[in-house]
């Protein structure tokens, strides 16, 4: 389990990066670099890190179902996710 201070830094970046999305796009376009570099840090997408929704864990991640392996690998085998089960040959 990821701390909540990790956690809550993640939300803070994602809202940052959303609340700036339109004037670093107008900047880009524009070619004004030196006005982008006065933004703040967070406000670059890349510095966001794909988190688990459930744990928050960082490493891990499936995009597809925006959990970690772990936590996908627990709710496959109870049967939580639909259309998934576990392979036998």
């Amino acid at each position: 389990m990821a701390k909540e201070s990790m956690k809550a830094r993640e939300r803070k970046r994602e809202r940052t990066v959303a609340i700036y999305a339109e004037r670093r796009k107008a900047l880009k376009e524009a070619g004004d670099y030196e006005a982008l570099q006065r933004l703040p840090k967070n406000a670059s997408p890349v510095r966001l890190h794909n988190r688990c929704k459930l744990t928050g864990r960082p490493k891990g991640y499936m995009r597809t179902f925006g959990i970690s392996r772990v936590m996908f690998r627990e709710m496959a085998n109870a049967g939580l996710i639909p259309g998934v089960k576990k392979a036998s040959w």
